[in-house]
């Protein structure tokens, strides 16, 4: 599995880290009309439908009227155009239409809408979908972390808004990106082991996933996290890919695996159903409905289309 095919690891805008510390760098972008700005409020992206080959595809909206009180932060460059994100609250952006958080990825028919990248990442270009992620996290990030750890002043948000400064103790904090593993476990039949979240609504399975403890190798953290979620005990780990997953703040560390284990126990707390399925036994409970997997954004359905051989219906 190549991770710049994965949906939101596609290679995107040049980064330009270097130029974040021009004290006017936001002053001089905003006021210029090639600037292209990413619309960010409550975890949503500003994005039109564009209709291609007859079909509507989700593309973000760069000139998206944003409100004064926004935090802009400088996401790079490419040689296009130079690239702002601006993050706002839900109350600056009510005018505009919400996009429901369907599980299966579906977008409807407003022509203006705030959605969620679980819901369009994939169907966005290598470089939008980039872009947004990278906007999500950064305004996860600074949702949560205002005050200091050290002292509980309220930081400055400078480096044109990749650190948040203590002006009280001068202690500089960047953005934080949380390591999670997330594994496709196979048994001596080559079933692939699935599970259903205590959270998640009827049928809807996916492969076991969990963060990463500290003191823990990522390896260990697998073998941990599906030993405890289902009782399974895992032997071979083997790296796949990483993913971005800025809901809030992740990493995902895929994996695939090998278990001599042929039955599955769910926890009960986290997990309330656990089982080995067959390719022919996913592929009839995905056309009648009985089971929903995960949506093509996320790495857990490209872990599932590799076991199965092909892509999963759309």
């Amino acid at each position: 599995m190549d991770s710049d095919l994965l949906p939101l690891s596609r290679p995107g805008v040049d980064r330009d880290a270097h130029r974040r510390n021009h004290p006017d760098l936001i002053e001089e972008l905003r006021a210029s009309s090639s600037t292209r700005v990413v619309h960010v409020s409550d975890g949503r992206v500003a994005a039109d439908q564009a209709t291609t080959s007859g079909a509507d595809q989700p593309r973000l909206r760069w000139h998206d009227p944003v409100p004064a009180d926004a935090l802009w932060i400088y996401l790079g460059r490419d040689e296009d155009a130079d690239y702002l994100a601006a993050i706002t609250s839900e109350q600056a952006t009510t005018g505009l239409a919400r996009g429901m958080d369907d599980p299966q990825g579906a977008v409807t028919s407003a022509e203006l809408r705030m959605l969620t990248l679980r819901d369009i990442g994939w169907m966005l270009s290598g470089a939008e979908a980039g872009l947004a992620a990278t906007a999500l996290a950064l305004a996860n990030w600074h949702a949560t972390h205002g005050f200091c750890p050290r002292c509980g002043a309220a930081t400055d948000v400078v480096e044109s808004g990749w650190v948040r400064r203590c002006p009280d103790d001068g202690s500089q904090h960047f953005p934080r990106t949380d390591p999670a593993v997330i594994m496709a476990i196979t048994d001596p039949e080559d079933r692939l082991l699935l599970g259903h979240a205590a959270h998640w609504p009827e049928g809807q399975f996916s492969v076991p996933a969990g963060f990463v403890e500290p003191g823990e190798s990522l390896e260990s953290a697998v073998r941990r996290e599906v030993l405890e979620e289902t009782a399974v005990r895992v032997h071979e780990v083997t790296y796949a890919a990483s993913q971005p997953w800025p809901f809030p703040a992740s990493l995902m560390l895929g994996f695939r695996g090998r278990t001599d284990d042929r039955e599955a126990t769910p926890d009960g707390v986290e997990v309330t159903a656990a089982r080995f399925v067959t390719r022919e036994q996913i592929a009839e409970e995905w056309r009648t409905g009985q089971t929903r997997l995960p949506r093509p954004t996320s790495i857990a359905c490209s872990l599932i289309e590799e076991w199965y051989g092909q892509p999963l219906p759309r």
